[in-house]
């Protein structure tokens, strides 16, 4: 630990947001510097709390306690090897994680949790700076191949770790960039890509692979994966997203929040979008319907393309504003979160069930017809509280239902689970040589989950691996 007394005197403190009146006109990260010294004090909050909940808060297992008390002691670089030691991207879940370890926070049982999420990113952004993260290829291969498919979060972390292990890994990409989700999902105003491109140089100094525009069961056989790998990783996420079908689905302005968002990240990237798909917010009165992450991002990209009004709206009941009875600590508390695009304007409404979309004689979106429902599981109508909006633009952010089932996995005859994922057996599929990883396997989740899975799995790969090359033992025994 750091400060004994550290959590008495600390107050917990976070880095000050740009004003979001000047951060909507730009597509920089929101986050202004934090001073060193407040870094290494928030380090100090860290109590000796006996057993740290954020241990098993944290899906890779971080060893948070550790790091916290070498920032409050100024050793910088040996924060960063223990930080390391579990996580192959702290700079991705230093941004983007909603950061379950501080909900299990012990201190967080009665007082403010400790700023783990903030000291995540400042131990790794120091050791950027600082040169400490280098590129570290094996020293022996062991002239065995893997072919890793997806380049999101549990693509990289499973590619980095098999590499270092000896093996030959190629990491396939359907898109023209490496990245996946983090590259064409999550907005730049949460995560600048230069932040994966300095991680992808390293991991292709290491020696990892990447063939981009190269889809698997699309332009890419699978059989040049099978017949040339000694194993095969998927890890391709879970893109097939839940529609609203309801009448007027099919008008000319309702877009699922995945046809829209990756638009905006390849103008940034310098791209030009083809008018004939382009979709764009500017001077639109734009309804998102789903308030999860996805649909904050939704929102915080509307605004900064110029949305006339935005409007989030959400089937299930608004969550209370402090951590509701039934998700105690060290539980994943339900309760409102104010994401940073909420601060930057719009309207957000909960318990309503979108029942119709109208449009004019062109097949243009007009009007969004809704109604106020009661709680779930039956979400009944509530009588009279039906309202009409006019509407230029609807985004449905609900969520995904997993993974796309024709390609890839058809082709390779992997089974599927109850959810319709991919079924594994400690991240093995129901193929030989085959294995799962990530939301394919697990549906959708979160950045550390998919960390999580993609480190384990490349350890099930690992002993799969070992175990084809050990010798056959002697039928004769001496």
């Amino acid at each position: 630990m750091g400060k004994v007394t550290g959590f008495l005197e600390i107050d917990r403190e976070q880095p000050k947001r740009r004003n979001p009146e000047d951060r909507i006109h730009d597509w920089f990260e929101i986050y202004e510097p934090f001073p060193e010294e407040k870094q290494k004090e928030q380090g100090g909050r860290c109590m000796d709390c006996g057993v740290p909940f954020c241990h098993t808060g944290c899906p890779v297992n971080n060893l948070i306690p550790d790091w916290n008390d070498l920032v409050y002691s100024g050793r910088w670089e040996n924060a960063i090897r223990r930080l390391h030691a579990t996580n192959n991207f702290p700079e991705f879940t230093g941004r983007i994680c909603p950061a379950p370890c501080e909900a299990a926070c012990v201190l967080g049982i009665n007082m403010p949790p400790v700023s783990i999420k903030l000291m995540e990113r400042s131990i790794v952004e120091r050791a950027w700076e600082e040169g400490w993260i280098h590129p570290e290829p094996p020293e022996q291969n062991t002239g065995k191949r893997v072919a890793v498919v997806g380049s999101g979060p549990s693509g990289l972390a499973a590619a980095q770790q098999l590499r270092r292990a000896g093996h030959s890994v190629t990491v396939y990409e359907k898109n023209d960039r490496i990245g996946g989700l983090l590259r064409y999902g999550i907005p730049n105003f949460k995560l600048e890509k230069h932040v994966i491109d300095r991680r992808i140089e390293q991991m292709r100094a290491e020696g990892v692979t990447f063939l981009t525009n190269a889809q698997v069961g699309g332009n890419v056989p699978v059989e040049a994966l099978t017949e040339h790998y000694d194993a095969i990783l998927l890890c391709g996420g879970a893109e097939a997203p839940r529609d609203l079908k309801i009448p007027g689905r099919e008008l000319k302005g309702v877009h699922f929040a995945m046809e829209f968002l990756p638009q905006q990240n390849r103008r940034n990237e310098g791209d030009v979008v083809d008018e004939a798909i382009a979709i764009s917010a500017k001077g639109k009165r734009v309804v998102i319907i789903g308030g999860g992450d996805t649909g904050a991002d939704c929102l915080g990209t509307s605004h900064r393309q110029g949305a006339k009004s935005v409007h989030q709206f959400e089937i299930m009941p608004k969550p209370p504003e402090t951590r509701a009875a039934s998700t105690p600590w060290p539980l994943w508390p339900l309760q409102l979160r104010t994401e940073s695009a909420h601060e930057e304007g719009g309207i957000r409404d909960w318990s309503i069930n979108s029942i119709r979309f109208t449009g004019d004689e062109k097949g243009n979106l007009k009007q969004l017809h809704t109604v106020r429902v009661g709680n779930p599981p039956k979400f009944e109508p509530i009588a009279g509280s039906e309202f009409t909006m006019d509407v230029d633009l609807v985004l449905l952010a609900m969520g995904f239902l997993g993974p796309v089932k024709n390609g890839m996995l058809d082709q390779l005859g992997v089974a599927l689970d109850a959810r319709g994922n991919v079924a594994t057996t400690e991240y093995k599929t129901s193929v030989d040589g085959v294995f799962a990883a990530g939301d394919m396997r697990r549906g959708q989740s979160l950045v550390v989950w998919a960390i999580s899975e993609g480190r384990k799995a490349a350890a099930a790969v690992d002993l799969y691996l070992a175990e084809q090359s050990a010798p056959v033992p002697s039928l004769h025994r001496g």
